[in-house]
């Protein structure tokens, strides 16, 4: 199975992962994944200003922030996967690389607002589940 599994570095992504740790079914040489993480993009007035070097270099380092702690423990598991930054609307750009990427299985952790919170709040899952046509996986 091809499966894509979105982070944040939060809390919400440490219990995805203990839930991906604790069920064997979702870990294995038999599927192949991509972690994705998506930067928010600096203001565009804000990154006018910038050398285009220190942008990229902000963003990269942003993204391997999230994706040290999920090294280590894809190192542990003996698995392999791909690491992907990328910047931009979160919602968004999970929704899109899931469907461009055509994932069986799209992971990633979830907040538990409940259904008055998502209306009132929003939420990056919930636009997420509109929006994709990839199978979501949401962790709380």
């Amino acid at each position: 199975m091809k499966i894509l599994v979105a982070v944040d570095g939060s809390e919400f992504t440490r219990r995805m992962v203990a839930y991906w740790a604790a069920h064997d079914e979702w870990l294995g040489p038999q599927h192949t994944y991509t972690v994705l993480t998506v930067v928010p993009p600096i203001p565009p007035r804000a990154a006018a200003v910038l050398d285009r070097e220190l942008l990229h270099s902000y963003y990269a380092d942003e993204g391997e922030k999230v994706f040290h702690p999920i090294r280590t423990f894809l190192d542990k598991q003996g698995l392999k996967a791909t690491f992907l930054s990328k910047t931009g609307h979160i919602a968004d750009t999970i929704s899109k690389t899931a469907t461009e990427g055509h994932f069986d299985l799209l992971v990633m952790g979830s907040h538990g607002h409940s259904e008055l919170a998502n209306l009132v709040l929003g939420s990056v899952a919930t636009r997420v589940m509109a929006h994709c046509k990839t199978p979501v996986l949401l962790v709380r």
